[in-house]
This record gives structure tokens, C-alpha cells and sequence, in this order.
């Protein structure tokens, strides 16, 4: 793993909440935590990510596995895997038994999801691949996300939007600007050695 790799790695595997302008704008953010752990029975670097409102901090509407990589071709990447019957899973994030549960099997790469990353001043910066492949459902209908994110050692800011795949209307997401995370426990001691050998 190159030392940008293993910077980026480092920097993810953490919990963020964004309490602060929750509290300062409630009308327009909801209180959420956005929790990244490594998963280290997992050969390559994979971490957990759960995203949950912190009034059901157990019970994620986002739960999925992130591979950060270094390709020849994209460069720094961020793949984006779903999770098989991922109710299974709801609360892993605190609980180490049902995160050693999580096998290969359990995931499917979410194709047009992955994010293509930057390396920034202090740290990094990605957004989701071109093509408007990113298909989401939301309530009944599909549309295609638009997603970025900032990353620094002790924040992370992110937008999420979704548009129609005909008319490409903005469906909903972010209209008052991005979600502001602060960074509220570090999980990078858990990285295993081998996602840092060359």
C-alpha cells in the first residue's frame, strides 16, 4: 500500500458526527453519525460503513463495505459494496462478533458508485464516478447520485443528491449546502499490518 494509501485508510477509519450544525440548524440538518471501522479478518483494505441517525444510532439507513485502492488506471479510488441481507449486520459497528461475520460472499461492488479521490493540502477529496450509473432507490423510485466528500484529519464534509436518470431534476439531497462531521473516535490502531505492506 502507497503512503497516500495508507493515509486515506487512516483518515476513513473513524466515527463522524455532525451535532454541531445539527443542533445550530435544526430545520435543515438531521443529528448523524457517519461510522467507518476496518475490517481486518479482510485481506485487502475494507472498511465498514454505517450512517444512521443518532437517535437510532443501531439502525442504519446506509450500511455498506469501502475498499480503498490505488489503480493504474483511475488512481486513488473509493469501490463502494453492498451488503447481502445487511439487517444482519445493523450495529457491527460497535460490535466486533458481527463485524468478523461480514464474508466476501456478503458483497456486491456497486457498479457506477465508485468515488475517484484526490489528495488535498490536508487531506483528501472525491466524488462519485461520471456517468450517472449510481443508481439509488428512494422511495419507490430510482434516481442516480451525485456525491462528493472533503476529508481532513478531523472533519469530513459531504453532499449527497439525487437526480431523475431522464430529466436529470434534482430529487432530493442536500439544498442548504453540505453536511459538516466532526470527528468523534479514531479506529485507524485497528488497521492491520498487512493492508500496509507493499
Amino acid at each position: 500500500m502507497t503512503a497516500t494509501l495508507a493515509r486515506l485508510t487512516q483518515q476513513l477509519s473513524a466515527s463522524f458526527s455532525n451535532q454541531r450544525q445539527a443542533f445550530d440548524n435544526p430545520p435543515l440538518y438531521g443529528n448523524i453519525l457517519v461510522r467507518f471501522r476496518p475490517l481486518p479478518h479482510f485481506e485487502t483494505a475494507s472498511l465498514l460503513l454505517e450512517q444512521a441517525y443518532a437517535i437510532a444510532a443501531n439502525e442504519p439507513y446506509r450500511i455498506r463495505v469501502l475498499r480503498p485502492k490505488a489503480c493504474a488506471e483511475r488512481g486513488l479510488v473509493i469501490e463502494n459494496y453492498a451488503i447481502a441481507d445487511n439487517q444482519r449486520f445493523w450495529g457491527a459497528i460497535q460490535d466486533q462478533s458481527k463485524r468478523e461475520k461480514i464474508q466476501e460472499s456478503d458483497l456486491q461492488l456497486l457498479e457506477g458508485c465508485t468515488y475517484i479521490v484526490t489528495e488535498t493540502d490536508e487531506g483528501f477529496s472525491g466524488e462519485v464516478e461520471p456517468g450517472c450509473r449510481c443508481i439509488v432507490k428512494r422511495k419507490g423510485f430510482e434516481s442516480y447520485l451525485v456525491s462528493s466528500f472533503q476529508l481532513s484529519p478531523s472533519s469530513m464534509s459531504t453532499i449527497d443528491r439525487g437526480h431523475d436518470p431522464k430529466t436529470h431534476e434534482h430529487l432530493w439531497g442536500s439544498i442548504a449546502g453540505p453536511f459538516i462531521f466532526e470527528k468523534t473516535e479514531d479506529f485507524s490502531e485497528e488497521i492491520p499490518e498487512k493492508w500496509l505492506m507493499p
